[in-house]
């Protein structure tokens, strides 16, 4: 059963993806009505400038909900070459994941400050204070490293991370693994044989029809 915190981490994750999704269909909606301004001539001014913070926040937001469910590409050539070792391999991986979202997020809060002290704008027309759509940038690398420091303790304490299976190299890898087994096992070997001894048999069986 799960824990509190784990519940707790989960409700973090899934509320994340929904503020992403939500994002990505207001970049969606701005699109449709820049569309609508250069069809019927009205102005929509700073509508690119929006639709590019949405596009901010539906990365960022994203960002933890993505690596918990699997959908980041992992590139596991190496991992999967330590055999035995990969445990400490993945132990690596993780801690050095730590790491560098831990400093990123503590920069991406500092950059937010630091606009917001200067009271920067945007130079487009809409003229938005640039710390309103770095919140995101901010709030969804904390996220992500929390996602990432969830998924190294896991790992540590139980030998497995928190994130779900089936990533995108899981599945390919599988199925190519039990071909080769299947094609080299004996019952593989003789389903052929019998396949391929009744296909010469009916080539013959025809063959002789129209000799006749």
């Amino acid at each position: 059963m799960p824990t509190p915190i784990r519940r707790a981490l989960d409700t973090l994750y899934a509320a994340c993806g929904g503020i992403a999704a939500v994002a990505i269909v207001a970049i969606v909606v701005l699109i449709l009505i820049q569309v609508a301004a250069r069809y019927f001539g009205f102005a929509f001014r700073g509508g690119a400038q929006y639709a590019g913070y949405a596009m901010a926040a539906a990365s960022f937001f994203g960002f933890a909900y993505a690596l918990q469910h699997g959908a980041h590409i992992r590139v596991s050539l190496l991992l999967t070459a330590l055999g035995r070792h990969r445990f400490w391999g993945e132990v690596w991986c993780y801690g050095f994941s730590v790491i560098v979202a831990t400093w990123f997020a503590w920069q991406a809060c500092l950059f937010t400050y630091q606009t917001w002290r200067f009271k920067d704008v945007s130079q487009g027309l809409d003229a938005t204070p640039l710390w309103i759509p770095q919140i995101a940038m901010a709030i969804g690398s904390v996220v992500m490293a929390i996602a990432f420091i969830d998924n190294f303790i896991s790992l540590i304490l139980t030998g497995k991370a928190s994130m779900e299976d089936g990533g995108m190299e899981s599945a390919p890898v599988e199925s190519v693994a039990d071909a080769h087994s299947e094609r080299g096992s004996p019952a593989s070997g003789a389903a052929h044989e019998r396949v391929s001894g009744a296909a010469y048999k009916e080539s013959g069986a025809a063959r002789s029809k129209r000799g006749e």
